[in-house]
């Protein structure tokens, strides 16, 4: 899934982009498609295929999926999550800031900008709740790392759950889709209940890009895969996670399948990065080489771009800066030509462990 995915919220090879990004400063991505939890309450915890890289307690806690849910529950649980959802939609910010969770008050600002980010990804569309999950934590002795395992009701299935820093207390995640909205935007937000259920942490991502959802993508990758186009598929199976869910810390069967069929790739940028671009010959880069650290999946456009971090030699002038950063981008598709299937590429020039500039281009403007 960060994802723009930076270093750190995803680890232990679960979802190996984390491995490839290996810069510390913020990227634009990072900023523009990052959600707001609850700070040192609620926070991002690992997408598992098998145990989280930190002990995680499930003890005293329980789970109920939608189709469990009493009519109850589920009409009040609703009744708060609808026009909290309006109220992300419409911009309504007062709404939203009279109905936070008494631990996150103070934590408003981060709420608002991740409302105000949220707003583009929903615009057209029509709410329609997909998923529900019932939380209840109300037995556990202190504030641990959780781990929910929600089953239906037959077995067949589960979805797993990780909250990190998670108070006792009984919650509930509600996962909605925008139909009709041009990114097909998808919204989650976690409540907790406080004398009613109140707002405790949102999310939003796109759930479609350049037209396509986490489907087409995951079909795209296994086409590629089967062409030996590798780090093509590695970035069409990024793309498809990134689309499915609106979390990173909801794992379930199709998305480990996923997860699988991603590390089983022959060829991947996880096992070549870093690596060295040269400039073209001929070129007035000719004999010039840069050394290329990460690269990712950007969709800070709203569209499916890939971004690369890159040694930079230090420049400073902007015209020479771009020139710099438009060669280490030819130099990395020539290498990788199949990249070329995604929309642009972004190019962070790191400097001592700083981004010193950053570019984007369409892939049909990069020589």
């Amino acid at each position: 899934m960060d994802q723009a995915i930076s270093a750190g919220k995803i680890q232990n090879g679960k979802l190996p982009t984390s491995k490839i990004w290996r810069t510390s400063a913020p990227t634009p991505s990072a900023v523009k498609n990052s959600v707001y939890m609850i700070r040192n309450v609620l926070s991002y915890a690992l997408l598992a295929l098998a145990a989280a890289s930190v002990p995680v307690r499930s003890y005293g806690v329980s789970c109920t999926p939608q189709a469990e849910l009493n009519p109850q529950d589920r009409d009040a649980i609703l009744a708060a999550a609808t026009p909290l959802a309006a109220a992300v939609a419409n911009q309504n910010l007062d709404l939203l800031r009279s109905s936070l969770l008494s631990a996150v008050v103070g934590d408003w600002d981060g709420i608002k900008s991740a409302a105000q980010g949220a707003a583009p990804h929903l615009k057209g569309g029509t709410l329609h709740w997909r998923n529900a999950y019932l939380l209840d934590a109300t037995d556990l002795k202190a504030t641990s790392d959780t781990q929910f395992f929600c089953t239906n009701s037959d077995s067949s299935m589960t979805v797993t759950i990780n909250l990190r820093s998670l108070p006792p207390g009984k919650y509930t995640l509600e996962i909605a889709d925008y139909d009709g909205a041009p990114l097909a935007g998808q919204l989650a937000m976690i409540l907790g209940y406080e004398g009613g259920w109140k707002l405790g942490g949102l999310f939003a991502r796109e759930g479609a890009l350049d037209g396509h959802d986490g489907v087409w993508y995951w079909t795209q990758a296994r086409e590629q895969a089967k062409k030996n186009a590798g780090w093509d598929a590695w970035f069409d199976y990024d793309t498809a996670r990134w689309l499915l869910v609106p979390v990173d810390f909801l794992s379930s069967p199709n998305l480990e399948k996923l997860n699988q069929e991603q590390m089983r790739l022959k060829s991947s940028p996880i096992d070549s990065l870093p690596i060295t671009v040269k400039g073209a010959d001929g070129s007035t880069d000719a004999g010039k080489s840069w050394k290329v650290t990460g690269l990712r999946l950007d969709t800070t456009l709203h569209v499916a771009d890939l971004a690369l971090t890159y040694d930079s030699s230090g420049l400073t002038d902007p015209l020479a800066s771009k020139a710099e950063a438009t060669a280490v981008m030819s130099g990395l598709l020539k290498l990788h030509p199949e990249l070329r299937s995604f929309h642009g590429l972004w190019a962070y020039a790191d400097k001592d462990g700083k981004h010193t500039y950053a570019i984007e281009l369409a892939m049909h403007d990069i020589p």
